[in-house]
Order: structure tokens, then sequence, then C-alpha cells
């Protein structure tokens, strides 16, 4: 999954919801801490390369396991 950094946070609330995951569980699987999650989501700062590609990646595992999908509206 390409991410652009301009979808890439209203997207992070739907991926958490869908997969029920606090910001808490996401900033675990990526690396990052909470306060990290919170203030992407909360438009606070944006993620570095490093972190869209993490969590691209993890993205790309969850819909590989049938646990996420990913629909036009989520990603915009």
């Amino acid at each position: 999954m390409n991410l652009q950094q301009q979808n890439l946070l209203p997207m992070l609330a739907s991926v958490r919801q869908q997969l029920a995951m606090s910001q808490e569980d996401l900033a675990r699987q990526l690396g990052v801490s909470y306060a990290t999650v919170n203030r992407w989501e909360n438009g606070h700062s944006r993620p570095s390369k490093l972190a869209v590609a993490q969590l691209s990646a993890f993205c790309d595992r969850m819909i590989a396991q049938g646990k996420l999908i990913l629909t036009k509206e989520s990603r915009t």
C-alpha cells in the first residue's frame, strides 16, 4: 500500500477502529509512543517517511490477514 501523508491522518482512526485498537496499541505495533500517534491523529504533527512506511507495512499485513479493509472513503 502506498500511503500519502495527506491521506494518512484521517485514515489512522479508521484503521484503529476496524482493528479495535487503542492509540497505545497502534503505537506499540509501529514502535512509536502513544503521544506520537495521538499527535498524528489530532493533526499536531506529521509522521516521518519512516513512520509512514511502517504504517503502510502494518496495514499490508493486516489486509493480508483479512483483518483490515481499506475503502476509498477510509483513505481520504
